[in-house]
């Protein structure tokens, strides 16, 4: 009786220890309660997570995609990303430093370790002064295309790893720029080199026209585009596009990038329900009219019902910031049992 006394205040302590630990520099109260319990080797349950298969990728992946981004810029956090990972999430994505200050040295430790067992995402501006809808020349793509793989060198010293799976035009909005010669040329030579295998594309601004050019051009396995319940999302004012068709509407638009082999990446799925700090409060029921009774009568968030909704729509998959537990943990209750809530 007393070696299990003793054994179980050892426990005990270790937890305390490990999970006092956590919360101190953390501030992420069910992160403390996570660590302890890894610790000591006690198991801490999530749902079954649901994959879908790329695009052209052939990477069956995890509904919900780890946005590394803000999560990581300031800090690392591997007890976090090891909880995401524990939970069967399978990819990550991040970027360039010139945007996400430290987040790819942050994930570098990890994304190390883990290397041969989780699909590596990173992205990078092509920069381009020149507006979303002008033709771009072709001097000012190679100059776009050149930088733009310049900053994949970057970012694969800051991750310290030779390759990612797929690398992104980041922030694109420029349909010509995307067709063009020059950054297939780009991809390329970076595919040539060993350091990708995959293009790919993120845009939250001209998204229609945007992934209209990816879909015609042939050259893109993977597009991450700013969609929601109700349309596309606008990046200017944070809010819906104007004019917008909902979701339902633009079905054929994400059939036909399926049907060019492009894995579909959703973002920014549930950003406007939060609002904007400096205009008061979100609006949590602001897709309410897009769902039946069978989701809303599911018990999830407003911010799970997106992501369920968005999932069952036309996307692939879900890109999530996820800076807490809570958070992880919300996004992949959403992600693992959205199929349940759709006949």
């Amino acid at each position: 009786m007393q070696a299990t006394n003793r054994r179980t205040f050892i426990k005990y302590l270790a937890m305390l220890g490990v999970g006092g630990g956590t919360l101190l520099r953390t501030g992420d109260a069910w992160g403390a309660v996570y660590a302890a319990k890894e610790a000591v080797g006690e198991e801490t349950t999530w749902p079954a997570m649901t994959y879908r298969t790329l695009g052209r990728t052939g990477f069956e992946a995890s509904r919900l995609v780890f946005g590394c981004g803000a999560a990581l810029s300031r800090r690392a956090n591997d007890t976090l990303l090891g909880a995401a990972r524990d939970a069967g999430i399978n990819v990550f994505d991040v970027g360039w430093s010139g945007y996400y200050n430290d987040a790819e040295r942050h994930l570098a430790a990890f994304a190390k370790k883990h290397r041969d067992d989780i699909f590596l995402i990173s992205k990078a501006v092509a920069p381009l002064d020149v507006a979303p809808n002008v033709e771009v020349t072709a001097a000012q793509a190679r100059t776009a295309a050149s930088a733009w793989l310049e900053r994949l060198d970057g970012s694969l010293r800051d991750l310290g790893v030779d390759h990612v799976d797929a690398y992104y035009v980041m922030g694109a909005d420029n349909p010509s720029l995307i067709r063009s010669d020059e950054i297939h040329a780009a991809f390329e030579q970076a595919k040539q080199a060993g350091k990708t295998r995959h293009l790919g594309v993120s845009t939250h601004r001209n998204a229609e026209a945007v992934l209209g050019a990816a879909t015609e051009s042939g050259h893109y396995s993977l597009a991450m585009i700013a969609i929601t319940p109700a349309g596309w999302y606008d990046w200017e004012s944070k809010g819906l596009l104007t004019g917008s068709k909902p979701m339902t509407g633009l079905q054929p638009i994400l059939a036909t990038a399926h049907e060019a082999e492009i894995g579909l990446v959703g973002m920014k799925a549930g950003r406007y329900l939060a609002g904007r700090r400096f205009l008061g409060r979100g609006r949590p029921d602001a897709f309410d009219e897009h769902y039946d009774p069978t989701l809303l009568a599911s018990g999830l968030s407003a911010f799970q019902r997106s992501y369920a909704y968005v999932l069952a729509h036309g996307l692939d998959v879900v890109n999530a910031d996820m800076q807490t537990f809570a958070h992880l943990h919300e996004n992949v209750v959403a992600a693992a049992t959205s199929a349940k809530y759709f006949a």
